[in-house]
């Protein structure tokens, strides 16, 4: 007995999602970076990232660094760099994470809610993050002095 389901399709239109802000193919961009209106990426991108809306990930698009979206997150591309630590980059989503079968992350990736689609490769760890809940970010972890 054969079980066929129906396959999501996840189709995107950044124009109507109102994301003003892309990171064209061919591109790269690096360092403390922050977009309002959310972020397209089709090239490359790496840092301390804070995106204000939806971050889109195109296929051949690559994040890498401490990423924090404000909205919700699609993978078509790459999250972390190949053969790299998870801990090398980590992303925290306070929408949903969406991974399609293009996508790859390699890296950390923490949401509020998760979507995978057939094909999906989600090679590092996931972290759910509940409601209320917010991660320290670098400058408020303070170290206690003996």
């Amino acid at each position: 007995m054969e079980l066929k389901t129906p396959q999501d399709t996840l189709t995107l239109d950044p124009v109507a999602m109102n994301v003003v802000n892309r990171v064209a193919a061919g591109s790269r961009l690096s360092g403390e970076l922050q977009f309002e209106g959310g972020l397209l990426v089709q090239g490359e991108i790496s840092g301390r990232i804070r995106v204000n809306g939806r971050l889109i990930v195109w296929t051949g698009g690559v994040v890498r660094g401490r990423v924090r979206v404000m909205g919700d997150f699609y993978l078509f591309g790459q999250l972390g760099a190949t053969d790299a630590d998870p801990s090398d980059t980590s992303l925290e989503c306070q929408g949903m994470a969406y991974v399609s079968k293009t996508g790859v992350s390699t890296g950390t990736l923490m949401a509020r809610r998760l979507q995978l689609y057939e094909g999906a490769d989600l090679q590092g760890p996931f972290k759910t993050l509940k409601p209320g809940s917010k991660l320290p970010v670098l400058q408020d972890v303070h170290i206690d002095q003996p």
